[in-house]
């Protein structure tokens, strides 16, 4: 009896500590948000096209202004890649946290997570020189082995943890176009509010970057890490010729952060792959079976797994860390949502984080206003413009002739919203005499407000009444 008790207040002192564990790091978490010289003095919002770009040999990249007021507020930089096809983006990573939305194309992306096995062996490579003893040989060739390899295809959200190495390639026949935030405000950066990326190959090429007023920026932010390192130490690091090392130091003002692949890219890919399985292994540790397995990735354009449907207003596709437990970590989220013509999102507010806004179809008039009851926004978005609208600000949008699709990324895990009109809206939710005195209305007025949408909620459906023009 006495064991089974003292089993029982083991268990109970192991929950409790557990949760209390949580709520610190989740206070943390907060705090650390909070903590940050964020300004969200905002007295206008534009939506905005990037604001300079870096050519590469193998593609673009294009940055927003990061010191944009609203980007400021929401503590993020947006970027967008577009890769050529059988173009490499080179290998690096960043101390925050990224969400990468694939606009266009597919290929492969590489996410390396340190301490995780080489779960991909096999697949001969053609022999190489300078080969050490004890290296795996197949046939007279070395094989190769390496991390899991993720195919990504358009619809794609895909979690870049901070500080994990990360490469891309498209082996495809058209662009591969991506879409990216970073959130510098996570717990995980802390330097500064400053956009930084370690590349391990390649770097800004000299006189490349366009922009105004960015170009010593850029190259501060992107450079081979390796440039500034003794040829020699690295050597002795490697166990390789000092001659290897300095190939690698030497490309940083060349090609750029992207590179066409001239050399085979002869990596084993998930369909073809013969993964190593450790589960039936002794040697099975917790990090293997949850860090170094966790899925990264999930589709926002699968119908099927839509949130919300509506066949008169629209569909919305959210993916917080309930469906991707990554994103928990990360502290981040997504949504794509479309818009039928003339329909709009009901009036609402984000409880839980910023939320950055991607157009990706179509064109919608948006509105936002702010506390003091000022309207910061009053504007028609168009494909390829971004805009934030920071938390607890009230927003809405309806959609054009031809309809509105975008892409919204926000900096919560878990974003909830507060409707003001439809079935789940705060005002349905109050007492017809609450609505009668606050707005002086009569009775069937206030009725009319609480019901007139019927079951509807977040996309709403346009109305007979519906007559405004559309350009």
């Amino acid at each position: 009896m006495a064991s089974k008790l003292l089993l029982a207040l083991s268990l109970s002192l192991l929950v409790s500590l557990a949760v209390r564990a949580e709520n610190y790091r989740a206070d943390a978490r907060m705090g650390l948000r909070l903590s940050r010289n964020q300004q969200c003095r905002i007295q206008r919002i534009s939506a905005v096209q990037p604001h300079h770009q870096i050519q590469s040999e193998g593609g673009l990249t294009e940055l927003w202004d990061e010191m944009e007021a609203q980007f400021q507020c929401a503590g993020v930089v947006a970027m967008r890649n577009t890769l050529r096809p059988n173009a490499l983006s080179l290998p690096n990573y960043h101390p925050n946290p990224r969400l990468v939305y694939i606009e266009r194309g597919e290929g492969f992306i590489g996410v390396i997570f340190p301490g995780c096995a080489e779960t991909y062996h096999g697949g001969e490579e053609a022999s190489f020189e300078g080969r050490r003893e004890g290296e795996q040989k197949e046939g007279g060739r070395a094989r190769d082995s390496h991390q899991k390899i993720h195919r990504i295809r358009q619809g794609d959200i895909v979690v870049l943890p901070p500080g994990a190495v990360h490469w891309c390639h498209n082996d495809g026949s058209e662009d591969l176009v991506a879409v990216s935030i970073n959130d510098l405000n996570h717990q995980s950066n802390q330097l500064d509010q400053k956009f930084r990326a370690f590349y391990l190959a390649g770097g800004v090429p000299s006189g490349q970057e366009q922009g105004q007023g960015k170009q010593e920026a850029g190259r501060e932010s992107f450079h081979n890490i390796f440039g500034a390192f003794d040829a020699e130490l690295m050597a002795e690091a490697f166990n390789v010729s000092p001659d290897i090392i300095r190939r690698m130091q030497a490309s940083e003002e060349e090609r750029g952060l992207s590179v066409m692949a001239h050399e085979s890219m002869r990596y084993i890919r998930p369909e073809e792959m013969r993964e190593h399985s450790r589960r039936s292994s002794s040697n099975e540790n917790g990090l293997e079976e949850s860090f170094c397995s966790m899925k990264i990735m999930s589709n926002l354009d699968n119908t099927r797994e839509a949130d919300v449907y509506s066949r008169q207003a629209g569909k919305l596709n959210v993916v917080d860390m309930h469906k991707l437990p990554i994103l928990r970590a990360v502290d981040m989220s997504a949504e794509k949502g479309t818009l039928f013509p003339n329909a709009m999102l009901s009036p609402d507010w984000a409880m839980q984080g910023h939320t950055i806004v991607y157009v990706t179809r179509g064109n919608a008039k948006v509105q936002v206003v702010d506390h003091k009851g000022q309207s910061l926004m009053n504007d028609r978005v168009q494909q390829g413009e971004m805009f934030v609208v920071p938390q607890f600000y009230t927003s809405t949008a309806e959609a054009g002739n031809e309809g509105f699709e975008w892409v919204a990324f926000k900096t919560s895990g878990f974003p909830m919203r507060n409707q003001v009109a439809g079935y789940t809206s705060a005002l349905r939710a109050m007492p017809l005499q609450v609505l009668t005195n606050a707005y002086q209305m009569s009775p069937n007025e206030a009725r009319a407000i609480k019901t007139n949408r019927g079951s509807q909620t977040f996309l709403l459906s346009p109305t007979r009444a519906h007559g405004r023009k559309h350009y």
